[in-house]
């Protein structure tokens, strides 16, 4: 909830800073932590199946160069 509330605030001086009403603003950014906050472990996945296959990429042309 705190979390909300300071999105939304965080979002409306955003907003404002292009002389808008800051209403679209506080709207996005209340949307954002609470999708953050549901999307982050799944982020995380997908950040270390990303890693894991740089790695691997990184290993196999390694060992065909040498």
């Amino acid at each position: 909830m705190i979390g909300k509330i300071l999105g939304a605030i965080l979002g409306s001086k955003i907003d404002r800073s292009d002389g808008d009403s800051g209403v679209k603003g506080a709207a996005i950014g209340a949307l954002a932590v609470g999708a953050a906050r549901r999307l982050g472990p799944l982020a995380l996945l997908i950040g270390g199946v990303v890693v894991a296959k740089s790695i691997m990429k990184r290993t196999a042309n390694a060992s065909t160069d040498a």
